[in-house]
């Protein structure tokens, strides 16, 4: 291709300016937020990120500038992240509750079995007051310096796989060895329903199955087909949605606060808007993940109304443990209950409109 002089000097012109222009934009910034995310540019924290800093920098006509920092280019996991929040090298981080259930271990709530009914349910709780209940105990035991922002979605729902059968009840679980994190409470889900807890690191999961280490896991459908599980064994998933995979995002609360409110403004809109971004990301990249889950030769089971029922009860044994073994795990437990069902109750008038 041969590009004239004159056309040739007028590009060099127009990409200089618009590089001194970003420049410009970025050195004007009052304010210079780091954000953090322990994963890569194909999960749901990524695409919430992108929509975060989009919107917050062009809402606050670039007084603030959003850096992101996917992987571990700051910190390496949720302990080493939580303390750079808490110092100020990092102003935004996410974590699941396994990564911060050490320093704050009644987040842990979220995951408990079976109380959030489905997605809509999950979402009018977690945009709600059950989230600002958390933020204050969060900012009260961090001596201000941790502010939960928001709390969204990061992988689906965990559901049980497995290599060996079709889960319809909980007694087709039993004696199955069933991957878990190194976390009591999943663990105690898991011995609930009779089976094995197996504390397997992720790197080595795949192997594990192949080898018949674990037989088993409670994991998202993008997870399990992103690292290519059929491949390893597994081809059952009972779709018992037993927990909502939430991510909490968190920010130095001293970083937020020094901003005028207009600009802290920016910022609660602008976690909304990733609320929202990772309440949909899973859907859309779970349809692709179930296709190609059944190509690879797996079996989707949906249970029954009444099966899904007694998962739950078969599953009470974990809410008993978290109220006695967590500090306040009753008010968290029943703050998280009556949230859902208050949920449950307004989804269920929309309907007397909506269906007619």
């Amino acid at each position: 291709m041969v590009i004239n002089k004159k056309l040739k000097s007028a590009l060099v012109g127009t990409l200089a300016g618009a590089t001194l222009l970003f420049g410009a934009l970025s050195s004007a910034a009052e304010y210079n937020l780091r954000a953090v995310a322990n994963s890569n540019e194909n999960d749901e924290d990524y695409d919430g990120l992108v929509v975060f800093k989009d919107f917050v920098e062009a809402h606050s006509n670039g007084k603030i500038a959003v850096e992101l920092f996917i992987g571990t280019q700051l910190c390496a996991n949720g302990t080493e992240c939580m303390q750079a929040l808490e110092d100020g090298s990092v102003d935004v981080f996410i974590s699941t509750a396994s990564g911060v259930g050490n320093m704050f271990p009644y987040v842990q709530v979220l995951d408990l079995p079976y109380l959030l009914r489905d997605d809509r349910v999950a979402e009018t709780v977690l945009a709600g007051d059950f989230t600002r209940e958390l933020r204050k105990s969060i900012l009260e035991d961090s001596d201000s310096r941790v502010r939960l922002m928001t709390i969204g979605n990061t992988g689906g729902w965990r559901n049980f796989a497995n290599t060996k059968r079709t889960i319809q009840t909980p007694k087709d679980i039993e004696g199955l060895k069933i991957r878990t994190v190194v976390s009591d409470l999943p663990q105690e889900l898991v011995k609930s329903l009779g089976a094995s807890p197996t504390p397997i690191p992720w790197p080595e999961l795949f192997t594990s199955f192949q080898t018949g280490v674990v037989e088993g896991s409670k994991n998202g459908i993008t997870d399990i087909m992103s690292m290519k599980f059929p491949e390893a064994g597994l081809k059952y998933i009972t779709l018992d949605g037993h927990a909502y995979m939430s991510a909490y995002w968190f920010m130095n609360n001293e970083s937020f606060l020094a901003m005028p409110e207009d600009m802290r403004r920016v910022i609660v809109d602008g976690f909304s808007a990733l609320q929202q971004a990772t309440f949909a990301s899973p859907k859309r990249k779970s349809i692709k993940a179930y296709q190609d889950f059944s190509s690879a030769g797996g079996e989707v089971y949906v249970p029954t109304p009444e099966q899904k029922d007694a998962f739950k009860k078969a599953a009470e044994p974990v809410y008993s443990w978290f109220k006695g073994n967590v500090k306040d795990g009753e008010k968290w437990f029943d703050l998280l209950a009556q949230e859902a069902t208050k949920a449950e109750q307004a989804i269920e008038a929309s309907y007397a409109s909506d269906l007619n």
